[in-house]
């Protein structure tokens, strides 16, 4: 049984020159892609998880200090500034049983990719705690 001859060394067959460079060049395009999409929305992400935590302390606080649903209101959409919420936002507030408070916000925010305007849909409701009603 013969062998089939070898390739010259340092060369590869005639039909894969280049095949490397090319899946080089596909990976750093993928790889830049992926860091532009986090590059824009990390930032949104984050903002969001913020003011999440924003909207909770404010029914917080104002059970707490008694204050009425404008007040939970006008602290929500003066403070969504800081953490990226348009001023056309959807912000509702009411109190409920047991003297509980209830925030809503509703929002949506435009995120630039490559090609794309994804528009992220912005929804959160947050309850006062119950241990300040008791």
């Amino acid at each position: 049984m013969t062998q089939p001859p070898r390739p010259i060394e340092g060369r590869g067959a005639p039909g894969q020159r280049g095949g490397s460079r090319l899946n080089f060049l596909i990976v750093i395009a993928l790889l830049a892609a992926a860091a532009y999409v986090a590059y824009q929305a990390a930032p949104v992400a984050f903002n969001v998880s913020s003011y999440k935590v924003y909207m909770q302390d404010t029914v917080d606080k104002a059970v707490a200090l008694g204050q009425g649903e404008e007040w939970v209101r006008t602290q929500l959409r003066s403070g969504g500034a800081d953490y990226g919420v348009p001023p056309a936002a959807t912000i509702e507030a009411s109190r409920g049983g047991e003297g509980r408070m209830t925030a809503r916000v509703r929002f949506v925010r435009p995120i630039s990719l490559p090609g794309y305007t994804y528009e992220y849909q912005f929804d959160h409701s947050v309850k006062s705690g119950q241990f300040l009603t008791k």
